[in-house]
């Protein structure tokens, strides 16, 4: 996710916080330190109220932590490859590199963060007993964690695509009729509902009933779970689209390459304005050195072009590549993961080229045009 800040490494996975993640770790806090523990629990002073408003939102931070780390080291488990997990502002997110396989993989990885949860609900719930006075600071933020997490696990088993209820039902879906697509279909249709049902109770809540914060709040997050379901649909229907292409049936066969001493000037004036390209694959004899793109000669003035190598302002690493018998949902996830426009292509240490969005844009665009099937869907 981007805008995000990595701040330590669990099983090998990195762990972060988006910057929107502020605002809200803010408002529980404020809530708790103004709302809930006051009106629950009168008498305590300012200070207190606040210490225990925030330490009860770090502790409930800590708790979706959990929950996403629980999903991450499933998938772990069954041979998927988790980059990191960022809190944001609605929670959470686990960043797969690749979507499950198989309708059990997807069912036990969504099951297990509703069933963290309510484990967790459990666990300060039984933490807040042996306290003497049920009316202390620590008994009261126990017994809010207890709540919270008993809320969280219940609302995230609700059928509504993508939580991960909506994902225990699509694993069920998936695995009833064999088709990941019409599986997401109705999941994510599911979801939709259960989105603008959200939406429909948030707007109750704001002009009929007085609350305000609560009705925008609850409204807007009817409207975040409707667009992601209806995206999730849509990139499932992609990466279907997607199958059984290859990097080399879809890549310019005919593009160039330059070598490391190539002057700057003839790759913007015989590459960049005459085939009106905006990267290129730099090579020593057959072998990848780098890259060059429009960003990179933006920092050299005009006058230094003509004397000026690509190997001075060329791109050396991290360098991104496929092979041209890649899947082209390979090359879609590397060029997503890492916000990049074309994907660098390689046989063995020999290069190639590039692979583009653009190709890529060309290829769905002919297929739709045309009717033309994926191989997947041929079969």
């Amino acid at each position: 996710m981007k805008s995000s800040v990595r701040l330590f490494r669990i099983a090998g996975i990195d762990i972060g916080v988006h910057y929107t993640w502020i605002f809200i770790f803010v408002l529980i806090s404020v809530s708790l330190a103004y709302g809930f523990f006051p009106q629950n629990y009168p008498g305590w002073d300012t200070v207190t109220y606040w210490i225990t408003g925030i330490l009860a939102a770090i502790f409930l931070f800590i708790s979706v932590l959990l929950h996403e780390l629980a999903h991450s080291l499933v998938a772990q488990a069954r041979g998927m490859e988790v980059s990191s997990i960022t809190l944001f502002i609605f929670g959470g997110v686990s960043n797969l590199q690749e979507e499950p396989e198989k309708p059990r993989t997807e069912f036990f990885m969504a099951i297990v963060g509703p069933l963290t949860s309510l484990v967790l609900a459990g666990v300060f719930w039984g933490l807040m007993q042996p306290v003497g006075n049920q009316e202390s600071p620590l008994a009261a933020m126990l017994g809010y964690l207890a709540l919270i997490n008993l809320i969280l696990g219940i609302f995230n088993l609700l059928p509504g695509f993508p939580l991960d209820g909506g994902r225990v039902l699509r694993s069920l879906l998936w695995g009833t009729t064999g088709s990941l697509v019409r599986a997401t279909n109705i999941a994510a249709t599911v979801g939709r509902v259960f989105g603008w049902t959200l939406i429909a109770v948030g707007m109750v809540q704001l002009f009929f009933t007085g609350n305000i914060l609560g009705g925008i709040w609850i409204s807007f997050v009817g409207w975040f779970l409707s667009n992601a379901a209806e995206s999730s649909r849509q990139q499932i229907t992609l990466q279907e689209q997607l199958t059984g292409t290859k990097v080399a049936e879809v890549m310019d066969a005919e593009q160039e390459t330059i070598g490391p001493d190539t002057p700057v000037a003839d790759v913007v004036w015989d590459i960049f304005r005459r085939k009106r390209g905006r990267a290129v694959a730099v090579c020593d004899g057959n072998k990848l050195v780098g890259i060059v793109t429009i960003t990179d000669i933006k920092e050299l003035t005009q006058d230094k072009w003509a004397e000026t190598p690509v190997s001075r302002i060329m791109t050396r690493e991290p360098l991104h590549t496929v092979t041209p018998q890649d899947e082209l949902n390979k090359a879609m996830r590397t060029l997503a993961q890492h916000d990049l426009n074309q994907v660098l292509v390689v046989d063995g240490e020999r290069c190639i080229g590039l692979l583009t969005r653009a190709d890529i844009i060309r290829h769905l665009q002919f297929s739709q045009e045309l009717g033309i099937k994926s191989r997947k869907q041929q079969t």
